[in-house]
């Protein structure tokens, strides 16, 4: 399925059934008054477990059998796909195509939130005060130490594989801004990012541009960063553009900039589950 600009697509997309703010059907109604072709839902999941945020486990077969019968109600508007964002927890959630089977999933976003050792776990894009304590819990205060355990994660993640998305590549930023933990530039920092990209390559995933911090007022940028960017690039990665959504308002939050940098980057064509390609 190809289609040309401007031609809209979204496939990270958030909804009541986890911690989103508008019901499904009002994201989709959302979505065609804003011009888009194709809408994604991707409800957080980590089955069958669960946290305040996810989906109940109890719950995934009402979440995919209302998104069936959403999208039959509004096909001869927009296509619509049914998928989880899933959170790569080892050892509780690791085997995502095995796990989420039952559910016949459209795609899987394969994300990583959580940093864990044996001193305990916390989430990286939680309050800057719980990612500040989090570290120090965990890591002595180390950050360096912390930051490589994340891209440790999203390694092991892409080498188990099992998902079509990569989600938020370097979410570990989303707070950098305003606590200053980290030297972006420092060479043990760029050298974890040269190592996942290369991993990504391998794991024939891809990557996504996520638009959810801009949206939320986290961070003035997109993930990936434009170095990490420019390295998927090179690996050979294919990209999508998605806005993390967890209200109407947002759906194509910053769409026009996260396009500029995929372009600058070298990118000529935007790659979603089921075949679609977007060419600029």
């Amino acid at each position: 399925m190809s289609l040309n600009s401007p031609a809209k697509a979204n496939f990270h997309t958030h909804s009541t059934f986890c911690d989103g703010n508008n019901s499904p059907e009002e994201m989709i109604l959302s979505a065609i008054e804003k011009g888009f072709d194709v809408l994604g839902f991707s409800g957080h999941s980590m089955y069958p477990f669960a946290s305040t945020w996810h989906i109940a486990p109890n719950r995934h077969n009402d979440y995919v059998k209302e998104i069936r019968s959403l999208a039959e109600k509004y096909k001869e508007q927009i296509k619509i796909f049914s998928g989880f964002e899933v959170d790569f927890l080892p050892p509780l959630c690791t085997s995502f195509k095995n796990q989420f089977a039952e559910f016949k999933p459209d795609y899987l976003i394969g994300s990583v939130h959580y940093i864990m050792n044996e001193k305990g776990w916390f989430t990286v894009d939680n309050t800057p005060e719980e990612l500040s304590n989090g570290i120090k819990n965990c890591f002595n205060g180390n950050v360096k130490a912390a930051v490589c355990t994340y891209f440790e994660l999203q390694r092991a993640m892409l080498k188990a594989g099992g998902f079509e998305i990569w989600g938020h590549p370097d979410l570990i930023r989303k707070r950098n801004g305003i606590l200053r933990l980290f030297d972006e530039n420092e060479s043990w920092y760029k050298e974890e990012l040269q190592l996942t990209a290369k991993a990504a390559a391998k794991a024939g995933v891809i990557a996504e541009i996520n638009t959810g911090a801009i949206a939320r007022g986290a961070m003035d940028d997109t993930y990936p960063s434009e170095y990490f960017l420019t390295l998927i690039y090179e690996a050979g990665v294919p990209v999508c553009i998605n806005s993390d959504a967890h209200d109407t308002k947002n759906l194509d939050c910053a769409f026009d900039r996260a396009i500029e940098k995929a372009k600058n980057a070298g990118y000529k064509e935007l790659n979603y589950p089921g075949g679609i390609v977007i060419k600029f």
